[in-house]
């Protein structure tokens, strides 16, 4: 586990073209700034609905039954259930008994919450190599989080801090939800008034 400087962030930005004080905030909204428990396990938030989509994809039919049956908070074609977040490596495990491969999938991971089910468009090798890196560093966490940002375009909402338009894009139709946009701005604010340039 290495934890992220704010020089390895502001470099990411620099050679991303990405504002700065904006790829903080979105650090710090998906997850508080911290890509790692305590434990050291990468953070993550499982999803029992994207499980369940996922199982589906494969023709997984039989086997997506037995998992609602006997774990209807770990598969479920509805979302919730979450629980805690000390929980969420819990919840994974479980869902890896039933399909391994489907169960990383589906999790988002580490500082900017990617779900895994994005290795393939985000040019990774494989899942297993989109994984390792999750556990690796946040330097690592952070450049999935560019990849996804770049591929999705939503570096032009960042940069002109159109936060409506980047939270839909990062977060779902259902970022209000959640008030991500107006979490965003005002995180974005905060690191703004901190730079030196922008001191009195």
């Amino acid at each position: 586990m290495q934890k992220l400087t704010q020089q390895e962030v502001k470099a990411a930005a620099a050679k991303h073209g990405i504002d700065y004080p904006a790829l903080r905030a979105v650090i710090e909204v998906e997850c508080k700034g911290a890509g790692f428990q305590a434990d050291g396990l990468p953070v993550i938030l499982f999803e029992r609905h994207k499980f369940w989509q996922a199982l589906g994809k494969l023709g997984l039919f039989s086997l997506r039954k037995k998992a609602r049956a006997e774990n209807p908070n770990i598969c479920n074609s509805a979302s919730g259930g979450y629980g805690y977040y000390s929980a969420q490596h819990k919840r994974l495990a479980i869902a890896a008994s039933y399909h391994r491969d489907a169960a990383l999938e589906s999790a988002s991971w580490g500082i900017g919450q990617v779900m895994g089910f994005n290795w393939r468009s985000l040019d990774y090798d494989s899942l297993q190599e989109f994984i390792n890196d999750m556990y690796e560093s946040e330097a690592k966490q952070l450049e999935a989080m560019i990849r996804y940002i770049k591929r999705h375009n939503l570096k032009r909402h960042l940069n002109a801090q159109e936060w409506a338009s980047f939270a839909r894009g990062y977060n779902g139709p259902a970022y209000k939800v959640n008030n991500y946009d107006t979490k965003l701005a005002d995180s974005h604010a905060r690191f703004v008034a901190e730079l030196p340039e922008c001191r009195p």
